[in-house]
């Protein structure tokens, strides 16, 4: 392999998903820059001794017809570099639906930018609690700790998801709903038996679509060894959770293709700071709850934001609001909702309703709204006052809030919780450059998670 290789390139579907991946990488010693725009060779001359990257996309909170445009340019801007494999990256509780986030459309794009026949999935993240078995999808409540274990379908959480609510366990006929292609899997009696006979059955399959199980590191070790060794003289393209990055590194350090693991120490107290939440998570809900009992002060978001002629006083308000808090030395969690009762949400969906939006597209334009004035307060807030640190949580606003801040790339500087680093901005506007922010998804975390990101401790 030559030295200025990269062993791969990945889209994220969302911020919090791409910088999932960018830690496992990191960590696995992959020095990884998770760009937020499409990258030229002159932006990757800015990181010697990169070996992967990454590009933070939006998809999962499009329709396929949007992720059509989207994802062929995307695709073909990091096919350009060459790398041994391409992941496009998705949630690892596979969030998708036919009509927005449609992981079927994009496997049909991937194959054929790629010109792969067979598209490898692989859904399980066994460090973050996702487990496949025989197709069926399992998912621990929370990414970290004992969490109760439930089939995606019957997961408290995910039944309520706002814009894609789990219906089907089996991620086959969950798929098969999103695409035409034949699907196939790979199942854990396969797995167990290792390598050789994953790779004989990988051989044997006449599917446009592969699954793999997966339930433990040792799975994952397999189906790392599988995608290595089925890499040739051009780009292996696969789909799934950071369970492959994770599943590569094991791969990779086996086969010596990469050396120790990186160490990181804790990036340490920065206080105060802010937190921009747009989701509806009970994770996330009991998380702002535990803050404001520990000295966090609040700001809601009222649901008139996404009224565009209303926006502007709604942003001035906020902003001389956390700049108040901030000069009091005080940290502020800016939200949209409290948890999937918050009455917001409700006046949030009437109102686009009263402007005849379709249900199906009421979610994507809450993303995206919400995301937007979020992102646009954080911007005005930068400007003002020398913050140093900023965590957004919920993978579909942070996606789109991130996008107002003129970001070129994220380096990892430190872990926190399983699949949300602390990151490093890097942009040419001083006012956002070398920012520290931590992108968390809903799931994510213990309930004392804010205060975690506060001090700089990992969970």
């Amino acid at each position: 392999m030559k030295d200025d290789k990269l062993l791969l390139a990945y889209y994220g579907d969302d911020f919090t998903g791409s910088t999932d991946a960018l830690e496992f990488l990191t960590l696995a010693g992959v020095k990884t820059v998770l760009f937020l725009r499409k990258p030229e060779q002159k932006d990757l001359d800015r990181f010697p001794g990169i070996k992967a990257i990454g590009l933070a996309g939006k998809s999962r909170s499009m329709s396929p017809s949007e992720m059509g445009t989207e994802l062929y340019s995307a695709f073909e801007n990091l096919k350009s570099f060459a790398p041994n494999h391409f992941h496009y990256k998705v949630c690892s509780t596979f969030d998708s639906a036919p009509h927005v986030g449609n992981i079927g459309k994009a496997i049909e794009i991937g194959s054929e930018v790629f010109n792969q026949k067979t598209v490898l999935v692989s859904p399980s993240a066994p460090h973050l609690g996702r487990f496949c078995v025989f197709g069926n999808l399992f998912a621990r409540m929370r990414t970290i700790g004992n969490g109760e274990i439930y089939r995606i379908d019957r997961h408290p959480s995910m039944i309520k998801h706002p814009v894609t609510p789990a219906l089907e366990g089996d991620l086959t006929l969950h798929l098969a709903k999103q695409t035409e292609k034949s699907i196939n899997l790979v199942n854990l009696t396969t797995i167990e038996k290792g390598t050789s006979a994953v790779l004989e059955a990988v051989e044997n399959n006449n599917a446009e679509i592969l699954f793999f199980d997966g339930f433990n590191l040792e799975h994952l070790k397999t189906i790392g060894s599988v995608f290595n060794q089925l890499t040739t003289d051009k780009t292996l393209f696969s789909v799934g959770s950071s369970g492959i990055e994770m599943a590569l590194g094991l791969a990779w350090e086996d086969e010596k293709i990469i050396g120790n693991e990186a160490i990181f120490e804790s990036a340490g107290e920065v206080s105060p700071i802010l937190v921009l939440s747009g989701s509806c998570s009970p994770v996330t809900s009991s998380q702002i709850e535990y803050a404001l009992e520990n000295g966090f002060l609040e700001i809601a978001l009222e649901s008139k934001a996404v009224d565009i002629q209303r926006q502007e006083a709604i942003i001035k308000n906020a902003v001389a609001r956390i700049v108040d808090n901030f000069n009091q030395g005080k940290s502020t969690i800016l939200h949209t909702s409290t948890g999937s009762s918050d009455p917001r949400i409700a006046e949030t969906e009437a109102y686009f309703r009263s402007k005849g939006i379709s249900e199906n597209d009421i979610q994507k334009q809450c993303s995206t709204l919400y995301g937007s004035v979020l992102g646009r307060i954080t911007k005005e807030v930068l400007k003002a006052v020398p913050l140093k640190r900023i965590l957004f949580a919920g993978g579909d606003t942070s996606s789109y809030a991130a996008s107002e801040l003129e970001i070129l790339a994220l380096e990892m500087i430190a872990p926190i919780a399983p699949g949300a680093p602390l990151c490093k901005a890097v942009s040419d506007n001083e006012w956002v450059n070398r920012i520290e922010m931590n992108f968390k998804g809903g799931q994510v975390g213990t309930a004392d998670y804010f205060i975690k990101v506060l001090k700089g401790e990992k969970l």
